[in-house]
């Protein structure tokens, strides 16, 4: 299996597509981005259109509904049979995107402890109140390692981790073992200098309002994409609902989205960082491609 990784922006899904076309054998793309997973988010993830996949088989896009909240227990009971599937046919698995605990989950030797709806229930009720600050400060008195990888501002998140705490007696830390892979896997990061990945980010939203993301999100909300507890709070698009919803001018909500997206990109880049199987490329080496395929070999 290879793994492409790195921050958003960075050319992951391009390069992957070259590799499908290229290994010996064939490859597919598995997605591995959370949200791209939801039928009808495309133009504020970025997802490949048909022409640009040119021809490769994409896995796991446009399977939940934007009400539905994302699980990662779920998307590993669908990604790794599909792997399973690709291997036994000779085919090469592609993982590509960069919500890290979604590669992780195929690759490595990860359980994720069930969920109890009446203590989610009530978490739930408790961020509503409290705000996710001062749930963050309680996750950390509890489990002070969860809370240095959670963002204080992720509510969902830090209520997951709650929950994993009171359900298993155990620090939600300590659910994510070593680097233990079930898999055969080569790891590809694609590395960009920070001023070159912030100048990419900003032009890249530009595009994404320019190509209809106000309407997209539009669309999406008739559908229920406010409700939706994950979708509807994805990059892009909380913020052209803030904007929709007369909370912002749709100037502020293009600039929110900038910014918070260089910053989900940080914590992207720190993440696949601490995994030492990663092998790093620059991002535009001349002969990235061949790179990428000699370490397949």
């Amino acid at each position: 299996m290879v793994a492409v990784v790195g921050a958003t922006a960075a050319g992951k899904s391009d390069l992957a597509v070259e590799l499908a076309l290229r290994l010996p054998g064939g490859g597919e793309v598995i997605n591995a981005d959370s949200m791209q997973l939801y039928k009808g988010m495309d133009i504020g993830t970025a997802k490949l259109t048909a022409g640009e996949r040119r021809g490769v088989p994409h896995h796991l896009l446009d399977v939940w509904d934007v009400t539905e909240t994302a699980s990662v227990a779920e998307y590993q009971r669908l990604a790794r049979p599909i792997a399973d599937d690709l291997l036994a046919r000779g085919v090469t698995p592609i993982l590509v995107g960069g919500s890290g605990l979604y590669v992780r989950a195929v690759i490595d030797d990860l359980e994720f402890p069930g969920t109890d709806p009446a203590l989610r229930e009530r978490l739930e009720a408790e961020l509503a109140a409290a705000g996710p600050y001062r749930m963050h400060a309680v996750l950390k008195d509890k489990d002070p390692a969860a809370a240095a990888a959670i963002l204080p501002g992720n509510g969902r998140r830090i209520v997951r981790a709650l929950e994993v705490i009171e359900l298993t007696g155990r620090p939600f830390s300590a659910t994510m073992p070593g680097y233990e892979g079930v898999y055969d896997a080569v790891q590809i990061g694609l590395a960009v200098p920070r001023p070159e990945l912030d100048e990419r980010i900003e032009l890249r939203v530009d595009r994404m309002w320019a190509a209809g993301l106000v309407d997209e999100v539009r669309e999406l909300e008739a559908r229920g994409l406010r409700e939706g507890r994950t979708a509807g709070r994805a990059l892009g698009y909380a913020q052209v609902l803030r904007f929709l919803a007369g909370e912002c001018t749709e100037r502020e909500a293009r600039d929110e989205t900038v910014t918070a997206t260089r910053r989900f990109a940080r914590r992207q880049e720190s993440w696949f960082r601490r995994d030492p199987r990663v092998v790093w490329l620059p991002y535009d080496a001349p002969d990235l491609v061949d790179r990428a395929l000699e370490l397949t070999r």
